[in-house]
C-alpha cells in the first residue's frame, strides 16, 4: 500500500516568503504544530507492515537523504500538486484547516477513492461553528450557540467571544468583557463580509476528545486538556486575544465518572455527524454546573494525535486505516524509504 501524507503548512500550502511580516510569528507556531502532527502520523505508518509511506515537504525544509517525500513543481498550484501526488499513491491522508473551504477542495483534489479522512458532508458541516452548534443542539447536545447581536445579554452572560466561523487553532479569536464592544467587532467583521460567529464565553475546564470513528460509530481514545490563554487587552482595542498554547494528552481516566460522561457525549456527537471517519476531535468545556459543553468538532487529525500511540500502546495509524476498511498488521523493522523528488 502506497500512502501519502500531506500536512498543509509543512507541505507548501503557505509560502513563508509570501506571508506578511506581522503574521510570521503566528505562522511559524502553526508550522511547528503541523510538523508535529505530520511526523507523528508518518512515524506510525512506517511501523505498519505492507505500508510504504511518503509525505509532502516544502522548499524551506531539509529532508534527510533517503527519506521518501515529494514537493510541488515550479509553478504548480497547491491543489494541482495534491492531485498529482495523490494519483501517484494508493491513498492520501490529508491534514489541513477547514477555513475557506480548504479541506473540501483538498478532498476534491484527492478524490473519494484515495481519501483517508471524513466524508465531504461531515467536513462541510463541521467547518461551520454555527452549523455544527445548530445540528448538535437539535439533537439535545449542550453547545455554545452562535448569537445575533440582539441575543447578547449582559444579565446572563459576562464575556463573549468573536471568531471566524470556519477558523482553527484559536486564530483571529477575541474575547470581550463589554457587550457593546463584542457587538461592534462582530458587526465590523460581517460588514467586511467575513464569516464570523459571536458566542457567549463558557467558563470551565478546556478539554478535547480524541476519537477513532468508523461506520459503526466512535471510540473515545483520549481525553486531553487544552492550554487556553486569554491575553491582556489589545492596545487601543476592547478585545483580548484568545490563544491556544498546546494540549496535554490523556489527562482524564475514560473509566472515571467524568470520563464515562464524556464518552457518552462523544457517541452522541458522532451519531449527529455520521460522516466522521478515522481520527477526529471534539473541543469541549466542562462547565462547573452545566457539565460538558461542545465548542466545535474537528473533522481531521489534531495536534493531540502526537504522542498518543506511544501513550496508549496502540498504533493509531492502523486504527485510522481500519476505519476505512484497510487492514494492516505487524510492526516490522524499519526499512529505508525511497528517495523523494
Amino acid at each position: 500500500m502506497k500512502l501519502w501524507v500531506y500536512e498543509y503548512l509543512t507541505g507548501g500550502g503557505i509560502d513563508a516568503q509570501l506571508a506578511g511580516a506581522s503574521s510570521l510569528a503566528d505562522l511559524s507556531a502553526l508550522v511547528v504544530e503541523g510538523r508535529v502532527m505530520r511526523d507523528a502520523i508518518v512515524g506510525d505508518l512506517r511501523q505498519l507492515d505492507g505500508v510504504q509511506v511518503s509525505f509532502a515537504s516544502s522548499r524551506f525544509e531539509h529532508v534527510p537523504e533517503g527519506v521518501a517525500h515529494c514537493r510541488a513543481k515550479p509553478g504548480e498550484s497547491m491543489l494541482e500538486f495534491v492531485s498529482r501526488a495523490a494519483r501517484e499513491h494508493d491513498y492520501a491522508w490529508i491534514v489541513a484547516p477547514e477555513c475557506d473551504g480548504l479541506m473540501l477542495d483538498l478532498a476534491d483534489a484527492v478524490g473519494p477513492a484515495r481519501w483517508i479522512g471524513c466524508t465531504k458532508e461531515a467536513i462541510a458541516l463541521a467547518s461551520s461553528k454555527r452549523a455544527t452548534a445548530a445540528r448538535l443542539a437539535s439533537r439535545g447536545i449542550a453547545v455554545t450557540p452562535a448569537l445575533e447581536p440582539a441575543q447578547v445579554d449582559p444579565r446572563t452572560q459576562h464575556r463573549w467571544v468573536v471568531k471566524p466561523d470556519d477558523g482553527a487553532g484559536g486564530l483571529d479569536t477575541l474575547a470581550f468583557d463589554d457587550a457593546d464592544a463584542a457587538r461592534a467587532e462582530y458587526a465590523a467583521r460581517r460588514a467586511a463580509q467575513r464569516e464570523t460567529v459571536l458566542q457567549a464565553w463558557v467558563d470551565g475546564d478546556a478539554l478535547s476528545l480524541s476519537l477513532i470513528c468508523d461506520a459503526a460509530g466512535a471510540t473515545l481514545i483520549s481525553i486531553n486538556r487544552q492550554r487556553i490563554d486569554v491575553a491582556a487587552p489589545v492596545v487601543g482595542h476592547a478585545g483580548r486575544v484568545v490563544g491556544f498554547d498546546g494540549v496535554d494528552i490523556d489527562q482524564i481516566d475514560r473509566d472515571s465518572a467524568q470520563g464515562r460522561t464524556l464518552d457518552a457525549l462523544a457517541q452522541q456527537v458522532a451519531a449527529s455527524l455520521p460522516g466522521l471517519r478515522g481520527f477526529a476531535g471534539i473541543d469541549v468545556v466542562w462547565h462547573p454546573s452545566r457539565g460538558p459543553v461542545v465548542i466545535e468538532v474537528n473533522p481531521r487529525a489534531t495536534v493531540a494525535y502526537a504522542g498518543l500511540s506511544a501513550r496508549l500502546g496502540r498504533n493509531l495509524a492502523a486504527d485510522v486505516l481500519a476505519a476505512h476498511g484497510l487492514q494492516v498488521a505487524g510492526r516490522p523493522a524499519l526499512s529505508a524509504c525511497g528517495a523523494g523528488s
